[in-house]
Parts: C-alpha cells; structure tokens; sequence
C-alpha cells in the first residue's frame, strides 16, 4: 500500500508540474501575440494619418478660401473711385463766394449743367469787375451783374455734348487804382459725361 500510494504522489506532482509549464507558455505567447499586431483604434488612427484623412480626434484645418475672405484677400472696390462717379452736380447748382474764404475751388459737373455764381463783397478795397472763361467751348459766362451792395453774379453755361474744362476766374480792381483787373478767385469746373450702363 506505500508503494502504489507513492506512485500516485509521484504521478500527481508530474502531472501538477506539466500543467504550470503549459500555463505559462500559453501566457507568454499571448502577449507576445497581442505586442505585436496592433489594437483595432492604432490602426485605424494610422491609416487616416498616412491617407491625409482627421482621426474623429482632430480637428481639420480651415479650408483656404476661408482663410483668404477672413484676411481680406479678396478684392475691394476704393471709395474715391466711387465719389469720382456720384460726386458731380447736375442740372442746376449754385457756387457762392465769401470773403476770407479760398481762392480756389474745384467742381464736377455733368454735360448741360447751369452754375450760379454769386461773389459777395470783398473785404478790401477790390470790387469785383468781370468773370472770363479759359475754355468758352465747355464752360460760357453770361448774365453778368453786380447790385449795389457789391455781390457779383454770373451764370455758368457748361457745354451739352462734348466733356472738358475749364478755368473760370472771377475778376477784382480797386477803383482807384490805375491798370487793368485781376483774378482774385479761379473755379476749375469739369464737365465729367454720365457714366454709360453696362
């Protein structure tokens, strides 16, 4: 009876021995299995990286066109240009001079416009004598006259068809001075044609 009761104690601790081998081989193999062939997320991940596709993570770059409007890349009209085209008078307009102010002013206008030129009295001995024109073809003076408290008047024909400039000077001249007037104020008038549609 100690024989075969040691003979089962021998085959119990072999086969306890085989068992632990075997357990720890499989163990080592699986994370030897798992270290090498990668996570269903890594390579997923890596495939969007290599195919230039954003992960569900990464936010994707704004597109260049939106870029370019948020700079202001885009082209822009200039607000000159734009005054150029709206800014000349039409019709009928009124100029009036006062002392002290410049001697010198610019006007747009659009073919066929009257101008009223209205000088006040000077604030020096001068009185205003005449208005001639550079340019009678584009702009005529005509209805000249002064009232008796010194105001000049003149009207400004500009011409119909054809644009052009030119310089329209108001004359002045103590009157007792000897010699001949001269300008004391210029208006630079451009007959600017109505823009064309289309």
């Amino acid at each position: 009876m100690r024989w075969w009761a040691g003979v089962w104690v021998v085959a119990g601790v072999a086969v306890l021995a085989a068992c632990g081998s075997s357990a720890g081989g499989g163990g080592a193999g699986g994370s030897g299995s798992r270290s090498s062939e990668p996570s269903a997320g890594t390579s997923a991940s890596a495939s969007a990286g290599s195919s230039g596709v954003p992960s569900a993570g990464t936010s994707a770059p704004p597109p260049a066109s939106a870029s370019a409007s948020a700079t202001g890349g885009g082209p822009s009209t200039s607000p000159a240009a734009s005054a150029s085209l709206t800014g000349c008078a039409a019709g009928h307009t009124d100029v009036t001079i006062t002392p002290g102010g410049a001697v010198e002013q610019r006007l747009c206008v659009r073919p066929g416009t009257v101008v009223s030129l209205v000088l006040r009295p000077r604030a020096d001995d001068k009185r205003w004598t005449a208005v001639h024109s550079s340019a009678p073809a584009f702009v005529l003076p005509s209805g000249w006259r002064v009232a008796a408290d010194g105001t000049a008047h003149a009207t400004l024909r500009c011409a119909t068809v054809r644009p052009g400039a030119a310089d329209v000077r108001a004359m002045a001249k103590a009157p007792d001075t000897a010699g001949a007037a001269r300008p004391a104020f210029t208006l630079h008038l451009s007959v600017v044609p109505y823009p064309t549609q289309g």
